[in-house]
């Protein structure tokens, strides 16, 4: 069974990113619709996969990384207005069947991303 998994690791202080929310939308077209809202607990993992079996279908999705909120709590300082701070990943699920895991990588000034396992 396919399923939708994260997880986020903080770069500039080498350990997870716990407490962070992450807003998830189903694309169709121009329309966005949000179909949940998680946050990651203390390993920067959701504690079950975010979409799976009959909500987690082909087409397109985006995951709202609220990093800034996070950064803040942390004490890290930055300007303002922060360099990041709402990230939107947006990607495709071309075989709803297989586990599609979209990490993200954050610091203050940078991020990265990739189809993980």
């Amino acid at each position: 069974m396919g399923r939708l998994t994260t997880h986020v690791l903080d770069t500039a202080q080498g350990r997870p990113g716990e407490g962070i929310r992450i807003d998830v939308y189903r694309l169709e077209g121009e329309q966005r619709s949000l179909l949940k809202t998680v946050r990651t607990n203390d390993d920067g993992r959701c504690d079950a996969p975010i979409l799976e079996g009959d909500d987690f279908r082909a087409g397109e999705y985006e995951l709202v990384f609220h990093a800034g909120d996070y950064l803040r709590q942390q004490g890290i300082q930055a300007s303002e207005p922060r360099f990041l701070d709402v990230i939107p990943l947006r990607f495709g699920v071309a075989d709803a069947s297989q586990h599609y895991h979209v990490p993200l990588l954050v610091s203050p000034y940078g991020y990265s991303t990739y189809r993980g396992s």
